[in-house]
C-alpha cells in the first residue's frame, strides 16, 4: 500500500496514471512500456531482476504495486509469462489492464486478494519506500509466494540523512532495515546490486519524454501535474546527489 499522505502523492500515483494512459493511446502502443516504467526502474534493472526470478513457461508472477503496468508489460513480452498486477490506485490498475491486457486488481499490498502460495515469483518496484508499513508488505508477499518462490525488489534506500526539500509522503529505508525486514518476513536474501537508472535504450527515454510532453500539453495547467513533477524532481535530485541509492535485491521464500 502506498500511504497517500499528501495531495502530491495522490497526483503522482493516481491522477497522472490516468493521464498517462490517455497520452499513450494518443501516441501509440510503442510508448506504453517506456512510459509505464518511468520511476520503476530501467530496462537493465528489470532484466537483472527477471534473470534471477527463475521464471519458466507458465510461471505465475505478481507485480505488487504495478502502477500503470509498464514493468509487468515488459516482463510478459520478454519472458513469455502472464503477470498479475496489484495496484492500490484504481486509475493505475485500470490503465495496466487496458494498456497491456494483463489481469489487474485494485488492492493494497498489506491485504492482497490472493490465496496462500498463489505465485511462483513476484516483484515489487519502488513501493517499499512509499509506505511506513514495510513489514506488513513483505509478510503479505511471503504469504502469496510458494515455498522456494523468488521476490525481486527495487528500493530507493537512504544511506545517510536526506537533505530537504524531501518528496512528500515517502519513507526511505536504509539497506540494513530492508535486510532485517526480509529476514523477519521469512524471505532469504540471495543477491543484491545497484541499479543504473540511465541504462535504458535511448528510444525508451525518447518515448517516455514524448508521453510526458503529451500529458503536459493536455493537462499542464492542472496543479496536480505540477505537484507530480515536483515529486519526481525531488527524488531525482536525491538520486543524483547520492543521498538515495537504487538498491536491487532478490530473495527466496523459505
Amino acid at each position: 500500500m502506498r500511504e497517500l499522505e499528501s495531495e502530491a502523492m495522490e497526483a503522482e500515483f493516481g491522477t497522472v496514471a490516468g493521464w498517462t494512459e490517455e497520452a499513450v493511446r494518443a501516441l501509440g502502443p510503442g510508448s506504453a512500456v517506456p512510459a509505464g516504467c518511468r520511476g520503476s526502474g530501467s530496462e537493465g534493472a528489470l532484466r537483472w531482476l527477471a534473470d534471477r526470478l527463475e521464471l519458466g513457461a507458465g510461471s505465475r508472477v505478481l507485480d505488487d504495486g504495478a502502477g500503470v503496468g509498464g514493468p509487468a508489460g515488459w516482463l510478459a513480452a520478454e519472458r513469455g509469462v502472464r503477470p498479475v498486477c496489484a495496484e492500490p490506485m484504481h486509475a493505475a490498475a485500470r490503465a495496466a489492464h487496458r494498456l497491456f491486457g494483463l489481469p489487474s486488481v485494485a488492492a493494497v499490498a498489506q491485504a492482497l486478494p490472493f490465496a496462500d502460495r498463489s505465485f511462483d515469483a513476484a516483484w515489487c518496484l519502488g513501493v517499499l519506500c512509499t509506505t511506513s508499513d514495510k513489514a506488513a508488505v513483505l509478510t503479505e508477499l511471503r504469504r502469496v509466494l510458494r515455498d522456494g518462490g523468488r521476490l525481486g525488489l527495487l528500493v530507493f534506500v537512504a544511506d545517510r540523512p536526506l537533505p530537504p526539500p524531501l518528496p512528500e509522503g515517502n519513507d526511505f529505508p536504509g539497506e540494513d532495515e530492508v535486510r532485517e525486514l526480509l529476514t523477519a518476513a521469512g524471505l532469504g536474501l540471495l543477491e543484491t546490486s545497484v541499479a543504473d537508472l540511465g541504462d535504458s535504450p535511448p528510444e525508451w527515454s525518447a518515448r517516455a519524454d514524448a508521453v510526458d510532453a503529451e500529458v503536459e500539453r493536455r493537462h499542464g495547467d492542472d496543479p496536480r501535474w505540477a505537484e507530480a513533477q515536483e515529486q519526481s524532481r525531488r527524488v531525482g535530485r536525491l538520486l543524483a546527489d547520492g543521498a538515495l541509492r537504487p538498491w536491487l535485491g532478490v530473495a527466496v521464500a523459505g
